[in-house]
């Protein structure tokens, strides 16, 4: 299904629906498609043919450099779909410890015209712990694609005393997935960002990691690598504090970007909706973020990017700017899944 048709026909159907609704059937469409044979080769014949393009990044080898951000698959229902959608990694989530509501609906809001959404979700989910059954199944089926988590905590949990939600869903998820990502940056749960901030993000990513080296050796299995999620809103000073952090406890990478409290390019009226915006004017500031990223460290830290990635251009820019990896969420929204193999076959 190339873009003209889902954006042509498909599209147009379901932008008339609320957006979170528009989510959820596709999520079960998705979840039914990709366990039938049939199913299968469905989603395969979508993909297209896919050139292999194999790369390692933090000692995880993935089958291709395109992934699916946080976000879209909250609950573990469709990476598997997503894999066969052509994607060479799934980062699922962000779970908590406990299941969340999140904040009261409608709250998520297209923007046709410039490509953009702003979403103010709060980390709904099912819960660490519903969602374990559907990571192990994950985990222990033969894949080529790459699992990543990303982990949240509550809503009501303090700062002081967010690290004990991070350990808690790490340790739940740590054997059945293939890395972490530690998501500090949302703009929608009140106070997160400030972990971004000085001894906060030492104090977070020491402990992690510490908890992480206990992880691999109690369990018997390689160390998974820690991936830290940071917002495009950062300063310079705050940008060198998270890399100072991630460098000192030996954390593996940074995904750059999370979505921005900036609304620009937007119509005036979308200043008020409250929420982080993800899509194509989101781009130039991930960018910037990625670059300025790979030249303070020199290119020695693993990046993914992330923000407004929606042509294999885009991709390219994301790479050469410092990426290893890149990652999309609101491109798929507005170009329909064939996404992923029309941008590998672009490369």
């Amino acid at each position: 299904m190339g873009m003209s048709i889902y954006a042509r026909l498909v599209y147009p159907l379901i932008s008339v629906v609320d957006a979170e609704v528009t989510h959820n059937v596709t999520i079960n469409l998705l979840e039914n498609t990709q366990n039938s044979g049939s199913g299968r080769s469905f989603l395969g014949r979508i993909a297209g043919d896919l050139p292999p393009s194999k790369c390692t990044v933090a000692g995880l080898t993935f089958p291709n450099v395109l992934g699916v951000a946080a976000g879209f698959d909250k609950d573990v229902r469709v990476a598997k779909g997503l894999a066969q959608l052509g994607f060479g990694h799934v980062e699922v989530g962000t779970l908590t410890p406990r299941p969340q509501e999140g904040n009261p609906r409608p709250r998520i809001f297209r923007y046709k015209q410039q490509g953009a959404l702003i979403n103010r979700m709060g980390f709904p989910n099912c819960g660490v712990r519903a969602a374990l059954p559907r990571l192990r199944t994950l985990a222990e089926s033969p894949r080529e694609w790459v699992l990543g988590v990303s982990l949240g905590k509550q809503k009501e949990t303090p700062l002081a005393e967010a690290v004990d939600d991070y350990i808690e869903v790490m340790q739940l998820v740590y054997e059945n997935t293939d890395y972490l990502a530690v998501n500090i940056s949302s703009p929608n749960t009140p106070g997160l960002r400030e972990l971004q901030r000085g001894s906060y993000i030492t104090n977070l990513l020491n402990q992690l990691k510490l908890e992480s080296i206990r992880l691999a050796q109690e369990k018997g299995v390689k160390e998974r690598p820690i991936f830290v999620k940071i917002a495009p809103d950062i300063d310079q000073e705050g940008l060198l504090e998270v890399i100072d952090a991630a460098f000192g406890q030996e954390i593996d990478g940074i995904i750059a970007t999370n979505t921005t409290r900036s609304r620009e390019q937007l119509p005036s009226a979308a200043a008020d909706q409250e929420g982080g915006m993800s899509g194509k004017p989101l781009f130039e500031k991930s960018i910037k973020v990625v670059r300025d990223i790979s030249s303070i460290t020199s290119g020695k830290m693993a990046i993914i990017g992330v923000g407004g990635v929606r042509t294999a251009e885009d991709v390219g820019k994301m790479l050469d700017a410092g990426a290893s990896l890149v990652q999309v969420y609101t491109g798929m929204i507005y170009d329909g899944p064939g996404i992923a193999g029309r941008i590998l076959r672009q490369l």
